[in-house]
């Protein structure tokens, strides 16, 4: 199946497609598009950048009954960024191909009177967290009853033990015949594990290789102190200049003390994180987008799912946790068929956990270091301290030889100098004696 209409996909919706630039339907869309029609449950593993949120889109939004006004299809996701990067996928369809399709997306830090207003439209489909939407379906503003599909985009985070419990209250309300999808770019034991309670019989679909990170991006790290990580950050920005750049650090509560660090030192940089009102991260990623500023600062929540096209460098300021998780940063840059690079700025202890995410996943890792401002192989830096070391340069050789000659003058005059008082001693002598015969004589 080399198109969209192969697919059955209707020729309004292919027309949209197309003028998005997109063509061909990607592995994981000519996998999952049939087996969604099909109203099974389906688990997705695919990896980032390749294409999931059109392949479980696509085919619900022909599913959708546009006659009906009411909640159809409900999309769990983990952050606003992605509840509103969906929504946005939606509205591209619906506005080129004039689709009769509403969505609406409903996130918990948002004011809950305007989104019970909204929702009187009874918008098909309904985008958010877990929290938010079930306390609306408490309130019974979303009817659960009429939901036909359930998506769970990031599954893997949101079946976790902090959002389990949520996630399944949410589809208690859904009716027993409702279709469960999951997707995610790494699925583990553990979601198969939950999977099993709450999806029937699901259909797995996987279109990642043996290496589970895109073969575009290249890997490197730097060794440094971890007083110095900043520093070697902004030396980073400096020699690299990416167009888009995205530093990830551990804690949220740090995004700040470090964007302010960077701007204090001129760096086009801001950050997000959950904490931040709806409109101050609306404004940081529209100005990431638009390129006011090249260097997002971000938790691996807040950048969970995001689809910003020209990001060339990710930065780990701090190590993932895990491997997935490194899958999921690295998944910001290269997105579709392009090139990217991620760089981990690593204390000597982070070496050993870092290089283990190498082995797991099997991709090859380059040791770098800043020399005069450009990063360079640690190898040919080494070599060349080799070099140097080894073979002194003219201007020591120079230095050298003018030593040696001097000693050498001044050992030569030296001798010349013993010679001549030897000679003045000895005529003395006999000076003296003949003085002392004389003086006898007489």
């Amino acid at each position: 199946m080399n198109n969209f209409l192969e697919l059955n996909i209707k020729n309004n919706i292919v027309e949209a497609l197309k003028k998005q630039g997109i063509i061909e339907p990607t592995p994981v869309q000519r996998e999952a598009i049939p087996k969604i029609r099909e109203n099974l449950d389906v688990i997705l593993e695919s990896a980032t950048g390749s294409g999931k949120t059109l392949a479980y889109l696509l085919p619900l939004i022909e599913k959708v009954n546009y006659e009906k006004r009411e909640n159809q299809v409900m999309i769990l996701v983990p952050t606003h960024e992605l509840a509103l990067q969906v929504n946005e996928v939606i509205n591209k369809v619906v506005e080129l191909s004039s689709e009769p399709i509403k969505s609406m997306v409903i996130m918990g830090d948002v004011n809950i009177k305007r989104q019970i207003e909204k929702l009187r439209d009874k918008p098909q489909f309904v985008i958010g967290s877990p929290g938010r939407i079930l306390e609306l379906i408490k309130l019974k503003k979303v009817t659960a009853h009429t939901v036909k599909t359930i998506v769970i985009d990031e599954c893997d985070k949101l079946l976790d033990e902090n959002n389990i419990n949520v996630v399944k209250n949410v589809i208690k309300t859904t009716l027993r015949d409702r279709q469960i999808v999951l997707a995610s770019a790494t699925i583990d034991e553990k979601v198969k594990a939950t999977s099993s309670e709450i999806m029937k019989e699901p259909e797995f679909i996987t279109c990642t290789t043996e290496v589970k990170v895109n073969p575009n991006i290249t890997h490197q790290y730097i060794v440094c102190d971890r007083r110095d990580k900043v520093l070697t950050l902004r030396k980073l920005m400096a020699s690299v200049k990416p167009k888009k750049a995205i530093a990830f650090i551990n804690k949220s509560d740090e995004i700040e003390i470090l964007t302010s660090k960077l701007q204090f030192h001129g760096l086009k940089a801001d950050g997000i994180h959950g904490s931040y009102v709806k409109n101050d991260r609306r404004k940081t990623m529209n100005d990431f987008k638009s390129e006011k500023i090249n260097l997002l600062v971000s938790s691996d929540l807040s950048a969970r799912g995001l689809d910003i096209s020209g990001v060339t460098h990710i930065f780990n300021i701090d190590l993932p946790a895990d491997m997935n998780t490194y899958v999921h940063r690295s998944g910001r840059t290269a997105r579709g068929s392009k090139k990217g690079t991620v760089i981990s700025i690593v204390t000597p202890s982070e070496i050993a956990r870092l290089k283990s995410f190498t082995n797991n996943l099997e991709f090859k890792l380059e040791e770098k270091t800043l020399s005069y401002g450009n990063v360079v192989e640690v190898k040919s830096v080494i070599k060349n301290e080799k070099k140097l070391s080894s073979k002194p340069s003219k201007d020591k050789k120079n230095a050298f030889d003018g030593f040696k000659k001097k000693n050498a003058s001044s050992s030569n005059k030296a001798k010349a100098k013993g010679s001549t008082s030897k000679k003045k001693d000895g005529g003395k002598s006999l000076s003296n004696k003949s003085k002392g015969k004389k003086a006898v004589k007489k």
